[in-house]
């Protein structure tokens, strides 16, 4: 799964198989959750509205 503002690899759910998905991404890839206020309005202008979203443009 991947993080909704820098791309890089996150998780979700129980949290049980953490360590299996750390052990098989490079450590520069894996988010670590640290975001300043600007980061998700900025991903979110990246990507698009919903119909954006919806119709790839």
């Amino acid at each position: 799964m991947n993080c909704k503002t820098c791309g890089k690899t996150t998780w979700a759910g129980c949290g049980q198989h953490v360590a299996s998905v750390k052990s098989s991404v490079p450590a520069s890839q894996w988010c670590d959750g640290t975001h300043t206020q600007a980061d998700p309005a900025a991903a979110a202008s990246e990507r698009g509205g919903i119909f954006a979203r919806l119709f790839g443009r």
